[in-house]
């Protein structure tokens, strides 16, 4: 898992949500949207976050970078076996793109920074 420490001391937005993400890089960019007081004024703003991705047999966690020019997947992370059955029980196993739940950002937090 030491994939992930490499990204220490990358500025996550912990708050990120998916929708927010593409609300302000992509569609409604500098309105505030759900609260974000930051505007997008160029491609040189961007944000790093983490998604839940559920399309695929197995969720996956993405590390996302995005501005208003595109996203680029910085990295892809299985989630382990207890996690991934309390995702998908809270999803109801549902396919989408999700913000990871408060023990996946616990757990993603414990691999960056231990």
């Amino acid at each position: 898992m030491g994939e992930l420490r490499k990204f220490k001391d990358l500025e996550i937005d912990w708050n990120m949500t998916p929708e927010d993400a593409v609300a302000l890089y992509l569609e409604w960019g500098n309105t505030g949207y759900a609260g974000y007081e930051c505007r997008v004024k160029g491609k040189c703003d961007y944000s790093n976050y983490f998604v839940v991705y559920s399309w695929d047999e197995k969720p996956k966690v993405f590390l996302i970078r995005r501005n208003s020019d595109g996203t680029e997947e910085l990295a892809t992370l299985d989630l382990p076996k207890d996690l991934e059955k309390g995702f998908l029980k809270k999803t109801s196993g549902f396919k989408g793109v999700y913000e990871p739940t408060k023990e996946i950002k616990d757990w993603l937090k414990k691999e960056l920074y231990n």
